[in-house]
């Protein structure tokens, strides 16, 4: 799923990948590997064609699909308003799509040569996108010149070619912490767990809450101690000692420290944090807007340090950014490029930074003062500086359907953190294989 300027190719050949990792509906081949598609996505692709290609070829509206949330979505039609009344006989449609809606509308859409003129969402929707040869490469569109005013991270490549330019980074999992209860945060784990033991008590209040459950938000943990997904060709690095020293420490934090729930997803732990009766939580930026209308006064810190390995905690790192539809008319591009310059301009990005405390893709914009002055800002930088680049790779999603039962059946009690470290590898070979066969 990732990414960026500081790695402009996988290392080795990629593995061609079939679309049955990016469309619900399928077993299908891309149009890149020359292989057959299911007459269900062709029909749908066809659907789409006949409905949404005129969009496409309307000199007059640029059609943006998004996955904001709806406090962005306000800003998100403030800032195309102005641009709007700026730019006279441009219409601006912006369509919210959940997250699973986007990938495979999109993809379906776009095989027909229909869809959106621009589509938003963080990196790791790249890579799929990419092999379907769906999105445009972008280094021809936007000049070095241009490109050198933002943070490498910002700039998405694959095999080669940019395919994304961001106006958010980070997008990582970090600790937060309630001020009322918590007035200066864990450094280390030993604190994090005695900090937690002060905290923990009947009925229902804890220490640490988090969606721990969840493959995603186990990463940092793994990375802790030592442990990754997978190595530079895409191949699950699963079953190692990493693995299974950080899945008996996420038991450990449950059942011998007794600082976090029995069992707890995304909705448990959000609720409990904004109660009050949860002192940390390990969340990402998408919560900070939830958190102060709930009233929430609270302050963000890195995972605290690993002295048992003398690592910090490292989270997966994406950035979240516009690419452009493979599908749209050439004479359109220019009109496309200049609504994306704007979005990614130093005065839009500093609106988004000042509602929501995102971290700025533009670098002249770093000194402003909100970013200089913004804690939360300031320490999201900081617990960024440890994180790793998600990959973006088709490949990830086989590493995370493989590691969930598996891990799940470590919290369940019913399989051993060696069991599952093996199951989980073994599992991600034969998914990857199957994606690809």
């Amino acid at each position: 799923m990732i990414y960026n300027g500081d790695r402009e190719q996988e290392a080795g050949e990629r593995k061609s990948v079939s679309a049955a990792d990016v469309s619900p509906y399928t077993l299908l081949r891309t149009p890149a590997s020359g292989h057959r598609f299911p007459y269900l996505v062709l029909i749908l692709a066809m659907l789409f064609s006949s409905c949404a290609k005129s969009t496409l070829e309307d000199p007059h509206q640029i059609v943006i699909w998004h996955q904001m949330r709806p406090d962005e979505r306000i800003v998100l039609k403030e800032v195309l308003d102005k641009y709007m009344e700026a730019n006279p006989g441009i219409k601006i449609t912006a369509l919210y799509k959940e997250t699973e809606e986007l990938r495979s509308g999109f993809q379906i859409a776009a095989i027909g040569g229909a869809g959106p003129d621009i589509v938003y969402g963080p990196s790791d929707q790249v890579g799929p996108f990419q092999v379907m040869q769906i999105i445009l490469p972008l280094d021809t569109l936007f000049s070095r010149e241009y490109l050198s005013k933002f943070n490498p991270k910002a700039l998405v490549y694959d095999h080669g070619h940019l395919y994304q330019v961001a106006d958010k980074i980070g997008n990582h999992l970090m600790l937060i912490y309630n001020k009322a209860l918590l007035k200066t945060p864990p450094k280390t784990m030993d604190q994090l767990i005695a900090i937690g033991k002060r905290f923990t008590h009947a009925p229902n209040y804890y220490g640490l809450v988090w969606n721990y459950t969840e493959p995603y938000f186990f990463i940092p943990f793994l990375t802790g101690y030592g442990g990754w997904v997978m190595d530079s060709l895409g191949n699950p690095t699963l079953d190692t000692p990493a693995m299974v020293a950080a899945l008996k420490f996420i038991k450990e934090l449950r059942d011998k420290y007794k600082i976090i729930p029995k069992s707890c997803d995304y909705e448990t732990a959000d609720a409990l944090f904004k109660e009050g009766k949860a002192a940390m939580i390990i969340n990402g930026p998408w919560s900070f807007g939830d958190y102060k209308k709930a009233g929430v006064d609270f302050g963000v810190a890195r995972i605290p340090f690993i002295q048992e390995t003398g690592r910090w905690p490292a989270p997966m790192v994406s950035p979240i950014g516009f690419s452009i539809n493979a599908s749209e008319p050439r004479w359109k591009i220019p009109e496309v490029v200049k609504l994306i310059k704007y979005l990614l301009s130093p005065q839009v990005e500093i609106e988004y930074t000042r509602h929501f405390d995102t971290i700025p893709t533009r670098m002249d914009v770093y000194d402003d003062p909100a970013v200089q002055d913004n804690p939360i800002v300031k320490e999201s930088e900081y617990q960024m500086e440890v994180g790793r680049p998600m990959p973006i790779i088709p490949e990830l999603r086989a590493v995370w359907d493989a590691m969930r039962p598996s891990y799940q059946a470590v919290l369940g009690g019913t399989e051993s953190p060696e069991k599952a470290a093996k199951q989980m590898q073994e599992s991600a070979i034969e998914k990857i294989k199957e994606m690809n066969e």
